[in-house]
């Protein structure tokens, strides 16, 4: 490359021209460490609820405002760690939500009441709601664009990892003692530990440097991924020009979320975000309680959820794959119908084998969605906006993710777990239709502004 067509060449561009290398193995695995523990946290709460149920006698409203205080909490989280990764940086503000998460969760240990766990489980979301949009968002910045909806799904992939040690966790802890929902809140603290890991052993995203005008920080992590590649991309000691569309200010991001530009995007964004929380938390939070409703012991209802979660990883791959191959809208389309289909069948299954067969559809199909969901979801947006954007969008699905816990019991009630069910396949069937008026983005370099 000549001296020339060096001098033009920008950070984007770099991190773009990189081939995949030990550096994007680092912020892969380092924020999908962190991804994993956020869902075996979430995890974690649906075999406790279904043990505190029998333990303190609580009725189906009351264990719905336990899970729904971690959402309330998440709705928060979201929208602030969005505004405030867009301010002081991805790296910093993905490891205080760490931090949050990690202390509240395991505080719930000593809780002795409905009341005080409430309030631990809507601190808990604070953390857990700002952890995943700044996540995805930080890890979107280093791929290069030839893959970076594969990796953000592999990111997400994490989570299965994360609910299945939720799930391990509920079969083999929880069970085993009077005390065992304590002991797995316990373990839910890891993640104060690591946010120290997060803090000091991983870079802040150079995009964001370059854009807060520090071109010397973000040409040096740049360098450091070019000196662990197979072929170093130009160099750029020039720093990019700024955009005039660029938002600042938190009150002018909020307003650029829905200027001409991005409104149509933004609306479906929020639509599809609001579907899929309320079917997925709605359903997943709540099957183990279901199944010990339906007459299956709690250790066997327990045994069951473990087998369903196991597909979530299937899913991923699945979706991980398709979505450099077909694009992010079809990809997510795809898994959003499968869901819609998967939900029916597991609300109608009367055996044993049906439950297991269709709540592993149900896993497969809702999993391959968040995937390619949380691929398409950073994309969305410049570099300016993109973590406000990300948060917002997952804010408005924390709003679902609390109002679907507290619907399933009258729904419970209304027509047993086939009009559930039903319910949660119709709103996955408007997220199939949302889905058109999103961007897609595959192949394509970030937009920078």
């Amino acid at each position: 490359m000549t001296e020339a067509s060096t001098s033009s060449v920008t950070i984007s561009e770099r991190l773009d021209r990189l081939p995949f290398g030990r550096g994007h193995v680092r912020v892969l695995a380092g924020s999908g460490i962190g991804w994993a523990l956020d869902a075996m946290d979430v995890g974690l709460i649906s075999f406790v609820l279904a043990v505190l149920a029998q333990q303190w006698a609580l009725q189906p409203g009351e264990t719905a405002w336990i899970a729904s205080a971690g959402f309330a909490g998440m709705a928060v989280g979201a929208s602030l760690g969005g505004l405030l990764a867009d301010r002081f940086g991805r790296r910093q503000v993905f490891a205080l939500t760490l931090l949050v998460y990690g202390v509240a969760t395991g505080a719930s240990a000593l809780a002795g009441g409905l009341a005080v766990l409430i309030v631990l489980r809507f601190l808990v979301g604070l953390g857990l709601g700002a952890e995943l949009p700044v996540a995805s968002t930080y890890v979107s910045e280093f791929a290069p664009a030839r893959i970076r909806g594969r990796l953000i799904v592999i990111l997400e992939a994490f989570w299965a990892i994360g609910w299945t040690a939720a799930a391990l966790i509920g079969y083999f802890v929880v069970p085993a003692s009077a005390d065992g929902w304590r002991w797995a809140f316990a373990l839910g603290a890891v993640p104060a530990v690591y946010a120290l890991v997060v803090r000091w052993g991983l870079p802040e995203s150079p995009r964001w440097l370059a854009r807060r005008g520090r071109h010397a920080e973000a040409d040096r992590i740049v360098a450091e991924f070019e000196g662990t590649a197979a072929a170093p991309a130009a160099r750029d000691t020039q720093p990019p020009a700024v955009a005039p569309a660029a938002a600042r200010g938190t009150g002018e991001r909020l307003r650029t979320l829905w200027s001409p530009e991005f409104r149509v995007r933004t609306l479906s964004l929020w639509t599809v975000w609001f579907c899929v929380n309320f079917s997925y938390y709605g359903a997943f939070i709540w099957i183990p309680t279901i199944l010990v409703a339906a007459g299956y012991d709690l250790v066997r209802s327990f045994g069951f959820t473990l087998i369903i979660t196991l597909a979530q990883l299937p899913g991923y791959a699945v979706s991980a794959w398709l979505i450099e191959v077909w694009g992010r809208r079809i990809t997510l389309a795809t898994f959003l119908a499968g869901s819609a289909v998967a939900a029916i069948l597991f609300g109608t299954a009367t055996s044993e084998a049906m439950v297991i067969a269709t709540g592993m559809a149900l896993s497969f199909f809702n999993l391959g969605a968040w995937g390619a969901l949380y691929a398409v979801t950073p994309e969305t947006y410049p570099t300016s906006l993109r973590a406000t954007g990300s948060g917002w969008a997952a804010a408005v699905g924390r709003i679902a993710s609390i109002i679907a816990p507290l619907a399933v019991p009258p729904l419970l009630a209304a027509g047993g777990a086939p009009v559930l069910f039903v319910v949660f396949a119709a709103f996955f069937a408007v997220a199939v239709f949302a889905t058109w008026g999103l961007a897609d983005r595959r192949g394509r370099a970030l937009d920078d502004r």
